[in-house]
Order: structure tokens, then C-alpha cells, then sequence
């Protein structure tokens, strides 16, 4: 169109004007009589100036091409060329694709740490040259004083030269990367006229099936699920009204108001007035329209996000967000994902079926056996009330009210970790769950005491982990040309054992860690009743069918991990136990366990860790053992007693991507 000329025209009418300006702001310098030092700094400092601002707009240039995920085509070297391959061969290519993809973001890594060093290298010599002119200046060194005037002229010609390259950059980067106007590095092929790869730095998306997604549907979803589409809310339907949608998008805020003024005990008029202001506020930024533009790409994301739903649905496809939290999209066969998802539940030994559609159960049938199930829960806790195991405030807190309960659903995400191999993860909702309420407070109850009693086996995460293990190599001084390293990875964290097992675990620990029989006026039998009630009635659906866990928790609620931490405790006693006479370091995360080993040779450690295998089934785990080994997100190596460490990369995961948070994300990141 019409755009790219007038863009290039205003660039040239824009540069012939800086070379103007910069022509008569070197004739008035040379009016002035400068000496030949005066002329020199001048010289100096411009071109000084010019290699700056040249290498810090290459520098941008390329995080820009980062941040619209648009490499330049010398990366489509021989070595990055696609091969040619048929339809069949999609997953073939998909693979590929990828590798290509890691590459070039490898690629630009250097490129942008090379354009840096660069930079900060142009910047040192600038301000060296700047220096040392007010230097000579100020020390009145012979014939190298500086005039007002001269200086002034020199100062205008620097802007010039800044202005003159922003105006450069600023073309760069919406004609040809912003907007594709034009190929910054000429035609997209390579001398033998075959076709190169211009697929973009790294894909957020893991494709498993053959598709037949357009480019522009690929770039959407290769944002990854974090990515919002922008002024959504301006481009609803008209059956909802701006005021309905403005009053449903500040219910939320306007609990969050309520609980601040009941916390801080703000007096009821001055809360209504604070409401009432920010309510108003709320109100006008909704009706302020949105620029033109934004309102376009709205319309054209969201018809976009509808073409990408009839394709799933048209042809049979699963897009799940991936099991490691992380904004990774997966695309696959709906067929296959159920049918894994199905031979898990039916294989797994923590699941049992309580209730069948298929067999004459109906969804009003499921409401009556969840209400029976939040009275026989009420009726357990009168119990404890009635024995005087909680006080009436407490059990008023815990009743479970049948009206508000949802029943909690069972869902997967894929496991993308491993070698042409998708795995899933198990995930049950709980937030509304009959339970919920039970495992607040426990968790509320148990969890500063257990980390108290955890802490100095626990890392708390991977700075923590490394400074313990710095302490222990190069404080302590342990670490010999010997010691092997040893990570282990529990498998069944949220399953470990059946739930009488987990009670009697929980009892017996408090009972060895607190000097009475109670925990905060809670003694520890009303503890384990409460947990008798939490285990025992965590229910689920998954299709048409309801079930109960058999052996732990739902993984969602965070007193699984209290449960699970305090069973791991009792259980990795049996590794201290071996170890700790012989100055190990040993230390765990979540389901993550690190230790040292200078007890003899990787066999022996092998067969030590089966022993405990086989004396304790329950829990599965997976061990790697040598003098390198990675763990958390550190790869550990000892080297002839000398430690190395640097950041581990999955070899299968994308190196560069963000977190998919759940929850509130400022709190997440707090």
C-alpha cells in the first residue's frame, strides 16, 4: 500500500533535514577560528557520538526482533534449512521446526551479548573523549580551552547526531519489523534458490498431531496462555449493556474494598466515600473509547480466537496450557489425550469410582449423595464440638453449607518433558470444595510449625539451595575428589500413602516434636479427627462418574504439601540415618531430594537407595547419582573436589519463556 512509500519518503525528507542542520552547525564552528584541537575534539566527539548511538539502536533493534519474534534471515543458514517433507511427515517437521527454533534464539543470545559489550565500549570511549575535553578545559591546558560557543555548537551537533539516528530507528522498526513492509535482509532465500526457514526465535506452543492451522491462528497461540487479547470488554456482544459489564468486572474489587475497610476498621461514612470515588473511577475508564487501532486488533483477535475454536472442534483437537506452570500451549489429538487420561484413572490405585451415570445415577442423584456427604461431615464435627475438641467459634467456621458446595472436577495437563512421549498430570479443582473450609484451617494450623521442624532439611528454593551447598563445599569443606552427588525425584508426592497411614504419620510426628498434646489449644487427636475428615471426603467427577481418593489429596490445596512434606520427613529419615555420621549435605524441595555421598562408590549408594525402595513401595521416586547432576534448576558438578555450578537447561523444554502463574499474580511475584 500506501503507507510503506510515505514512511520512506518522510524518513528521507527527515535525514536530508539533519544533514542540513549538521552542514551549518559545522560552517558556524569553523566561523569561530577554532585551533587545530578545538577541531579535532570536535571531530572526536562526533564521531565518538555516532559509533554510540549507531550500536545502541542495534542493540534495540535486536531485543526488538526478540519481542516480535522475527530473526534475521542470516539465521537461516545451511544448517537451519527445513527439510523437505510431506504432510505425513508433519510431527517430523514440527520437531525439527523446534530445534531450528532453539537455535536461532541461541543465536541471538550471543548476538545481543556481543551488541552490548559493543555498546557499553562505544559509551566508555565517548565519555572518555567528553572527559578528557572539560578536563584539558578546566586544568587550562595550552591551546585546549573551550569557548561558550564552541561548546555549545558541539552539544547541538551530538543532539543532531542522536536525533538523526533515533529517526533511522524508529523507520527500522515499524517498516520492517513492526509491520513487514519490506524484508530488512533481502529476499528470504538462500543462494541455491531454496526456500529457507523463517520460522521465528521459539514456539510457545508443543504441536503432537497434524494440523492445518494458518500462520496467523500459529502466531496467536504461539503467545502462549499468558497472553490477554487486548479491550475485549469494548467488543462484547450488545445483548450485555457497558453498565452490565462494568458492575460484574467490579464485584471483585468491591469485596476486596469491604475486607480492607473491616480489617483497618475504616467508620461506614468515610468507607462509602472512598467506594463511591473509586467506583466513579472504575465507571469512566470504561466509558473512555479506545483509539481506533486498539479496536481493530480487538476485533481481529477475537474473530482470530473464534476461527482457532471451530478448527479444535472441527477437527478433533485438545489445547491445554503444560503441567510445568510454565506459557507453554499444547496442541493434540482429543482422542488420544482422553484415552491417556482415562487408562490413568482407571490404572491408579488413589482413585476409587463411588457413584455411575451409567448406572441409573442421575446429576440430581449426585446433589443428593453431596449433600449427605456435608451432613454426615456436620454431624462428625458436632461431634468434636460436643467432646469439647473445638470450641463453638471453630465449628461454626468449619460447617460445611451444602448450598455453596460445588463438586470438584478431575482435569489433565500434558507432560512435555520427556523424548517423543506426552505424559499427563492429574489436577482436581477444590475451591468450592465440601472440604475446603477443614483444609484452610489445618493448613493454617500445621504448616508454621511443621517448616519450623522442616527447616533444616528443607530448601526453600534454589538460592537457598545453593547457598547451603556453597556453605557446605567451601565453609564446612566437606566436598572431596570422591563425593558423588545424588538428586531424587518422588513421583507420587500427592499419593504417598492410604489415609490412615498419613494420620497416624501426622500424629506420631507431632506427638515427637511438641512439647504437649496440643498444637495452639488444638490437641493432637481432635488433629487427626479433622484430617479423618478432610481425607476421607475428598470427592471428584470425571466422566459421569464420581470417585474418592483413595491414598492423599487433591494436589491444588496446599495442605497436600503439608501432609506430604510431613511424610517425606519421616521417610527420608532413613537416608539422615545412613549419612549423617559422615558430614553429608543433605536437603529437600517439595518432592526434590539433594544429598552427597562419601560412602563408598556409585554401586553402593545405587544399592543402599533399593534398599529403601523395597522397605518402602509406597513411595516411587527416580534417582540420578554421579559427580554431576542436575537439581532444581542448577546443574551441579564436582571436579576433582572443586565445585561447578551453572543454570540447568531442560533438553527438551524451551530455555526462554515465562511462568504461567495461577492465581493472583502480584501476589505470585510479591
Amino acid at each position: 500500500g500506501i503507507k510503506p512509500l510515505e514512511m520512506k519518503r518522510d524518513l528521507k525528507l527527515a535525514l536530508v533535514n539533519y544533514d542540513y542542520d549538521a552542514e551549518m552547525l559545522q560552517r558556524e564552528y569553523f566561523q569561530e577560528q577554532p585551533n587545530n584541537y578545538q577541531i579535532e575534539v570536535a571531530r572526536c566527539l562526533s564521531t565518538a557520538k555516532a559509533e554510540v548511538e549507531k550500536s545502541k539502536r542495534t542493540l534495540l533493534e535486536l531485543k526488538y526482533r526478540v519481542f516480535y519474534n522475527k530473526p534475521p534471515d542470516s539465521f537461516d543458514s545451511a544448517g537451519t534449512l527445513m527439510p523437505t517433507l510431506n504432510h505425513d511427515d508433519q510431527r517430523l517437521f514440527d520437531k525439527h521446526e523446534k530445534a531450528i527454533q532453539r537455535r536461532k534464539l541461541d543465536l541471538m543470545t550471543v548476538k545481543i551479548a556481543e551488541a552490548e559489550t559493543k555498546f557499553y565500549h562505544c559509551l566508555k570511549r565517548f565519555d572518555h573523549e567528553l572527559a578528557t575535553m572539560w578536563n584539558n578545559h578546566r586544568d587550562l591546558v595550552k591551546n585546549q580551552g573551550m569557548t561558550t560557543t564552541l561548546t555549545n555548537l558541539i552539544e547541538n551537533r551530538l543532539k543532531n547526531i542522536t536525533d538523526r539516528w533515533r529517526e533511522i530507528y524508529n523507520y527500522r522498526i515499524n517498516n520492517y519489523i513492526r509491520n513487514s513492509y519490506d524484508n530488512l535482509d533481502s529476499i528470504n532465500t538462500n543462494e541455491n534458490g531454496q526456500k529457507s526457514n523463517n520460522s521465528g526465535f521459539s514456539s510457545f506452543l508443543i504441536i503432537d498431531d497434524i494440523h492445518q492451522f494458518s500462520e496467523k491462528q500459529l502466531q496467536l497461540l504461539n503467545r502462549g496462555p499468558t497472553y490477554v487479547p487486548p479491550c475485549q470488554t469494548s467488543i462484547l456482544s450488545s445483548c450485555h449493556s457497558m453498565d452490565d459489564i462494568v458492575q460484574r468486572k467490579y464485584a471483585p474489587l468491591k469485596h476486596q474494598l469491604n475486607s480492607l475497610f473491616s480489617k483497618h476498621h475504616i467508620n461506614i461514612a468515610l468507607s462509602l466515600e472512598i467506594q463511591q470515588k473509586i467506583s466513579d473511577q472504575f465507571t469512566d475508564s470504561f466509558s473512555v473509547p479506545i483509539p481506533s487501532n486498539l479496536h481493530q486488533r480487538a476485533l481481529y483477535e477475537d474473530r482470530l480466537i473464534l476461527s482457532i475454536r471451530y478448527s479444535l472442534k472441527k477437527n478433533n483437537f485438545i489445547l491445554r496450557r503444560t503441567a510445568d506452570n510454565m506459557n507453554t500451549f499444547y496442541l493434540g489429538n482429543r482422542q488420544e489425550f482422553e484415552t491417556k487420561a482415562y487408562d490413568y484413572v482407571s490404572k491408579s490405585d488413589a482413585y476409587k469410582v463411588l457413584l455411575n451415570k451409567d448406572k441409573g445415577y442421575g446429576g440430581q442423584q449426585w446433589q443428593t449423595e453431596l449433600n449427605q456427604m456435608a451432613e454426615s461431615m456436620n454431624l462428625l464435627l458436632e461431634s468434636l464440638k460436643n467432646h469439647e475438641s473445638l470450641n463453638v467459634d471453630l465449628f461454626n467456621r468449619l460447617l460445611v453449607d451444602a448450598s455453596k458446595v460445588k463438586l470438584p472436577y478431575l482435569y489433565f495437563l500434558p507432560d512435555v518433558s520427556k523424548e517423543n512421549e506426552i505424559s499427563l498430570v492429574p489436577y482436581i479443582t477444590s475451591k468450592h470444595s465440601a472440604t475446603w473450609r477443614i483444609s484452610k484451617y489445618l493448613n493454617e494450623l500445621l504448616r508454621p510449625f511443621v517448616d519450623k521442624i522442616l527447616s533444616t532439611t528443607t530448601f526453600c528454593d534454589e538460592p537457598d539451595f545453593m547457598r547451603k551447598l556453597n556453605d557446605y563445599v567451601y565453609v564446612e569443606r566437606h566436598l572431596r575428589a570422591t563425593t558423588l552427588f545424588c538428586s531424587i525425584k518422588i513421583i507420587n508426592y500427592y499419593t504417598l500413602d492410604i489415609h490412615k497411614n498419613m494420620i497416624d504419620t501426622v500424629g506420631y510426628f507431632l506427638a515427637d516434636n511438641l512439647v504437649t498434646n496440643k498444637l495452639e489449644q488444638v490437641t493432637i487427636q481432635a488433629i487427626k479427627n479433622l484430617l479423618h475428615i478432610f481425607l476421607y471426603n475428598n470427592v471428584f467427577y470425571y466422566k459421569d462418574r464420581i470417585y474418592t481418593l483413595m491414598k492423599g489429596s487433591p494436589n491444588t490445596m496446599p495442605l497436600s504439601d503439608t501432609l506430604s512434606n510431613v511424610f517425606l520427613f519421616t521417610w527420608q529419615k532413613k537416608i539422615l540415618k545412613e549419612i549423617k555420621s559422615k558430614n553429608e549435605f543433605f536437603g529437600r524441595y517439595k518432592d526434590q531430594v539433594f544429598f552427597t555421598w562419601n560412602n563408598g562408590k556409585e554401586e553402593e549408594l545405587g544399592s543402599f537407595l533399593q534398599t529403601i525402595r523395597d522397605k518402602n513401595p509406597n513411595v516411587q521416586f527416580q534417582k540420578l547419582i554421579g559427580t554431576n547432576v542436575p537439581f532444581l534448576n542448577a546443574f551441579v558438578e564436582n571436579q576433582n573436589g572443586e565445585l561447578f555450578t551453572r543454570v540447568y537447561h531442560h533438553p527438551i523444554l524451551p530455555r526462554y519463556t515465562l511462568p504461567y502463574v495461577v492465581g493472583h499474580s502480584k501476589l505470585a511475584h510479591g
